[in-house]
């Protein structure tokens, strides 16, 4: 198994450019069967997540050309699509689940295992399967006990319906769904996040008719169909902001390119409480914690624009080298506490109680053998490692590869002592 080894380096200092987003790619790539024409997608970024969604897609009939060195995907679906996705994928990968409706719309039917993906919590598909169901899917309760979805439908029909949370995933299939039923959706308390406007930008390139994603409230009328398209996928505010983290818990100077700061406003907003100074220009946005001490603060994630939870376990790394005690509430996921473990073999002494970490901040850190417990995790034990003293040494890295491209590369190039080893 691959590993990092990970020692003290000094701040991190140069420039690096944000890949295209992990979250908002997935989806995209699944709403391209809904349409037998080719579709283009760009700025894909060369990640695990997104080699197992191609072969996905190949396995369900589609026809994909992939050039990940160029970030690049074409995807064809003109021919006869299977409504039955591979387990041993599916196994490998939460977004899985983002094909079902676009299965449904094509087939008719889906059956989908329920999908792996990081040990972060439930995020259980009933909300996926409350939505479709509103739009006239019948769903295999027998089947669903067992852990397999297993849907059909004759007509795909518009309906008002209302996410009792606002469920990324769930609000992604029901778009998708609604784009080629018949009549009009309204989706109340839909998730908000910037893939779900880069999702409906794509949709509606394609002839789809979404009003108010980026909202709490989305509106879908249907179409009979709809065309392939060329589509940029947007920048990845997961990386950039744990870049930005990178760039202040060692008191570096980094200029960050292809950054949307409207997606970062949380972070942005922590980071200066912290004590980072931070700049936009026009090549990007320069993070530095060079400018003084950083001081400890508290964080509680909720759903966008709320601070991210994919940027909870990078910034508690940040807060274990601030001077003075800091709170950290997870309201996401209930099992994302799990690098806290990994921090304090450390020396970070974090408590944790439910869904809250108590941060003391300040503690001398050592490196030593740690694991990564999921994506965002691997990532910020790999910058607690930075200016941990000694070698931290990070397995399971199988993670990080899911959602960071060239994450050694760039972390290189900004002057951190880090390297791959390939066991």
């Amino acid at each position: 198994m691959a590993k990092f080894l990970v020692q003290k380096s000094a701040p991190l200092r140069g420039e690096v450019k944000i890949s295209g987003s992990k979250n908002a790619v997935l989806p995209i790539m699944a709403a391209a069967l809904l349409t037998e024409e080719k579709c283009v997608i760009k700025d894909v970024p060369a990640l695990r997540d997104v080699d197992v969604m191609c072969r996905l897609l190949e396995s369900l009939g589609a026809s994909v050309d992939k050039e990940l060195e160029n970030n690049r995907v074409s995807i064809e679906s003109s021919g006869e699509i299977v409504y039955e996705a591979p387990f041993d994928l599916v196994k490998m990968m939460r977004a899985s689940i983002l094909v079902l409706g676009a299965l449904l719309i094509r087939t008719g039917r889906a059956i989908i295992h329920l999908p792996g993906g990081c040990a972060i919590g439930k995020r259980p598909v009933e909300l996926h399967l409350k939505g479709l169901r509103a739009l006239g899917v019948k769903i295999d309760e027998e089947q669903l006990n067992r852990g397999i979805v297993d849907a059909t439908v004759d007509k795909l029909e518009g309906n008002t319906i209302y996410l009792d949370f606002p469920s990324v995933g769930a609000t992604e299939v029901i778009i998708m769904a609604a784009a080629l039923a018949e009549g009009t959706t309204v989706l109340e308390n839909a998730a908000q996040e910037p893939e779900i406007v880069d999702l409906a930008n794509f949709l509606n390139k394609m002839g789809a008719r979404i009003k108010g994603a980026g909202t709490d409230t989305i509106k879908i009328e249907g179409v009979s169909k709809l065309k392939g398209v060329s589509h940029h996928v947007i920048p990845d505010r997961i990386e950039a902001g744990t870049f930005m983290v990178g760039a202040a818990m060692t008191g570096g100077n980094v200029l960050i390119k292809n950054i949307l700061p409207n997606h970062l406003k949380a972070v942005i907003a922590k980071l200066r409480e912290c004590g980072a100074y931070i700049e936009m220009t026009d090549e990007g946005m320069i993070v530095r914690g060079d400018m003084g001490p950083l001081k400890s603060t508290d964080i509680k994630t909720l759903p966008y624009p709320g601070f991210p939870t994919d940027m909870q376990s990078p910034f508690m790394a940040l807060l274990t080298v601030a001077n003075g005690p800091s709170v950290v509430i997870e309201t996401v996921f209930e099992n994302r506490f799990m690098h806290v473990g990994e921090f304090n073999r450390m020396g970070a002494n974090i408590k944790t109680d439910g869904n809250c970490a108590i941060i003391p901040g300040g503690k001398p850190l050592t490196g030593a053998q740690v694991v990564a417990t999921d994506l965002r995790a691997g990532a910020a034990v790999v910058l607690t490692g930075l200016v941990a003293d000694g070698t931290t040494e990070v397995s399971q890295i199988y993670h990080v590869d899911r959602g960071y491209e060239n994450f050694v590369d760039k972390l290189r190039a900004l002057g951190a002592n880090i390297m791959r080893v390939d066991e």
